[in-house]
């Protein structure tokens, strides 16, 4: 594990053995642009997430297309950080684990079941929503770099009800029997995001999840394109042909967008390198009615 202060990026020499875990970490950290310590503090821990969040954004392209989502970790890594894309939960906190874990962070992930814009009373909905719990002098913390728009902006303490402000929302974790229920305030308003269980599941139950998210016809990321970035100043937030930016001050700006338009925000604003196979998808996204 890594443990030391490593004030540079590195490449590892290629001696023809199996890479150990720390390898990809250099790729990594230039990937979000992160040159600060290495070392399981909440300082680092913080850092790091910030950084994730505003560098590498929350996107479901490949299930809109139809080209399925692999979460194996050479998938992941050669996905998020070779060619530069984005990706949904069990891809953005699949990856943000296993950084954590080698750079020496007690880390292990959660599952739970999304309750977004949802009625208390609603049914139960599939486990669909993987999170981080990071474990530091005994206290445990939430730690989400995975949930589009409403990603939490840092890690969140599960020990405590209180609400926890940050540069944006408020959120508070509050304990239900085995569950967190994680909910942000929102013009005004506490609003569910998730209920996450207490016990770390097998792999398995990622795969179904994961399938089920990409791939049944119930799950939003087939029909709508969904992309969102959050940084230290306002969060974006693409849905078909609307953009939404929130700014820290509480200002909000929506536009509509044609295909056109579309493409030059998902590079410019969500920093994806646009592809041509996706033209299809986006110009479906132009013509898309949104409600609410």
């Amino acid at each position: 594990m890594l443990h030391q202060p490593a004030a540079t990026p590195f490449e590892p020499e290629d001696s023809g053995a199996e890479a150990p875990a720390e390898a990809f970490l250099p790729r990594y950290f230039a990937r979000i642009g992160y040159r600060g310590p290495v070392a399981p503090t909440m300082e680092v821990l913080a850092a790091l997430h910030a950084a994730h969040i505003a560098a590498i954004p929350f996107e479901a392209i490949d299930a809109l297309t139809g080209a399925g989502i692999d979460i194996g970790a050479d998938a992941i890594d050669a996905k998020l950080i070779g060619q530069r894309r984005g990706g949904y939960c069990f891809e953005q906190n699949g990856l943000f684990l296993r950084v954590l874990q080698a750079i020496g962070f007690a880390a292990e992930g959660l599952i739970g079941r999304v309750r977004w814009m949802l009625p208390d009373d609603a049914p139960p909905t599939p486990r669909t929503h993987m999170v981080v719990r990071v474990t530091l002098d005994r206290r445990p913390w939430l730690v989400d770099v995975g949930f589009g728009a409403a990603v939490p902006p840092r890690p969140l303490a599960m020990d405590s009800e209180d609400a926890q402000p940050t540069r944006h929302e408020s959120y508070r974790v509050v304990r239900h029997g085995a569950e967190w229920q994680v909910a942000a305030r929102i013009d005004a308003k506490w609003r569910t995001l998730y209920r996450i269980e207490n016990v770390a599941p097998p792999a398995i139950d990622y795969e179904i999840g994961n399938w089920y998210t990409s791939a049944h016809p119930d799950s939003h990321f087939r029909y709508q394109l969904i992309a969102a970035r959050t940084t230290a100043e306002a969060r974006y937030g693409l849905r078909d042909n609307r953009l939404t930016t929130r700014l820290t001050d509480g200002r909000i700006d929506r536009r509509y967008l044609t295909a056109d338009e579309i493409e030059r925000v998902l590079s410019e604003i969500f920093h994806l390198a646009v592809q041509h196979h996706w033209r299809p998808a986006i110009e479906r996204a132009a013509t898309a009615e949104i409600a609410g």
